[in-house]
């Protein structure tokens, strides 16, 4: 059985507009997956639609055999702690009014969580490379890369089953940003992925699955290893020629 899944799903800010068109994938626990396309594919669209944040015009969002059901409050309660999203832009994803320990225990308290969260936050903050002290400091003291880890262990700190990191390194400068991969490769093992980007090279480096996303429709989809070597797209041929490779 999938850990979410979009199911001929298609979806559009107006009746002239149409974002996505008959979409359907699954992520299975375990495999992390990236959804690749330029900008303008439809990627942010089928974010909102996992995080909840739209519904679709047709077809449905499942979470395992569960139809993605806004209106069951049970349900999303149990949706929102098993799914976690982490931004692209950690500067502006972090309250800088809030100490580390309040961003952090946010989930926590929304969730209703029963606390103390302390230890709980600090083991969030050690999985992501961050010493306990820095529960006390406010963002600003941070670099970007920090910022991001911050960020994931927002993420992180209920457990979820599945991190949605909807473009999670494209703001950081290239070393920062494969240590976040790298970092995000480690966290796999314990949750699933699913990485939207228009960063192929990136999507290498995590990802186990790859679906290819041009003007709201997919266009090739399957293992990462065998859609980079032998790409049977135009489109995906012209992103992998497009994308420098991370270096190993």
């Amino acid at each position: 059985m999938s850990l979410i899944s979009a199911d001929a799903v298609s979806f559009g800010y107006s009746r002239r507009q149409p974002v996505l068109h008959d979409v359907s994938f699954e992520v299975q626990a375990g495999t992390n997956v990236g959804l690749v396309g330029e900008s303008g594919s439809g990627k942010s669209t089928i974010l909102k639609l996992l995080l909840g944040l739209e519904r679709p015009g047709s077809g449905a969002i499942r979470f395992g055999d569960e139809v993605l059901d806004l209106g069951d409050r049970g349900f999303m309660r149990r949706y929102r702690r098993a799914v976690q999203a982490v931004f692209q832009d950690p500067y502006s994803s972090l309250d800088p009014r809030q100490k580390v320990e309040a961003i952090i225990a946010e989930p926590l308290r929304a969730l209703g969580i029963p606390g103390p969260h302390r230890r709980a936050i600090e083991t969030a903050l050690s999985d992501v490379g961050l010493p306990a002290e820095a529960i006390s400091r406010y963002p600003h003291e941070f670099s970007g890369g920090q910022r991001q880890r911050i960020a994931i262990a927002r993420a992180i700190v209920a457990r979820p089953q599945l991190i949605l990191a909807d473009e999670a390194v494209s703001a950081l400068d290239l070393s920062t940003r494969i240590r976040i991969v790298d970092l995000l490769k480690t966290l796999s093992k314990s949750m699933t992925v699913l990485l939207v980007s228009h960063d192929l090279a990136v999507v290498a480096a995590l990802c186990e699955e790859i679906i290819i996303l041009e003007r709201g429709r997919i266009v090739e989809s399957g293992r990462t290893a065998d859609i980079l070597a032998r790409p049977q797209h135009p489109y995906t041929r012209k992103l992998l020629a497009s994308v420098p490779r991370m270096p190993a």
